[in-house]
C-alpha cells in the first residue's frame, strides 16, 4: 500500500546504475541466450526457440546492451527526429526502463542532405535513439541463429 515509486529523473541512484553494471557479465548473459537459442534451433525445437527469444528480447541486460550500443556508436552524437540525445547516464537507465513492447508509437525519419564529394547533395535518413535501441535490441536474438541457418544453406544467405 505505501509503496514508493520512483521515477526515472532521481539523481545519484541512476548514475551509479548505470556506472555499476557489469558490462562483462551482461555481455556473457547474453552471449548464453544467444547460445540456447542456437542449440534449439539446431535441434528442431521452435517452442523454445520462440521462448528463448521472449526471454532475451525482456531482459535487463539485452536492454541495457542495446543501449549501450546505440549511444557509444559514431552516430550517438547525432539526434534524431525527436532532437534526442542520451549523454548523460540518468538518460541511458531512463531509456533501459522505457523500453517496453506496449505504447510504441513508431515516428518518421529525419530526412538530412549531405553534401557528396561531387558536390550535390544526397539525402540521409536518420531514426530517432528508441527506433535503434528497439532494432538493436530486436536483433539481437537473431544475430547467431541466422548464421546457423547460413551454415546449413551456405547459397541463401549474404
Amino acid at each position: 500500500m505505501n509503496e514508493i515509486k520512483k521515477s526515472c529523473a532521481s539523481t545519484d541512484q541512476t548514475q551509479s546504475k548505470w556506472d555499476s553494471i557489469n558490462w562483462l557479465k551482461c555481455e556473457a548473459a547474453v552471449q548464453k541466450l544467444q547460445a540456447r537459442i542456437v542449440k534449439a534451433q539446431k535441434e528442431g525445437r521452435h517452442n523454445k526457440v520462440k521462448a528463448l527469444q521472449w526471454t532475451l528480447t525482456h531482459s535487463f541486460y539485452a536492454k541495457a546492451l542495446a543501449v549501450r550500443r546505440v549511444t557509444s556508436n559514431n552516430g550517438s552524437k547525432t539526434a534524431g527526429v525527436d532532437m534526442v540525445t542520451w549523454k548523460t547516464p540518468d538518460a541511458k537507465v531512463c531509456a533501459i526502463t522505457e523500453l517496453k513492447r506496449r505504447g510504441y508509437t513508431p515516428q518518421p525519419l529525419r530526412r538530412v542532405h549531405i553534401r557528396k564529394s561531387n558536390g550535390k547533395l544526397r539525402p540521409l535518413l536518420m531514426p530517432i535513439l528508441m527506433v535503434s535501441e528497439k532494432k538493436g535490441a530486436r536483433q539481437m536474438p537473431f544475430n547467431n541463429a541466422s548464421m546457423t541457418w547460413q551454415g546449413r544453406h551456405p547459397h541463401n544467405g549474404s
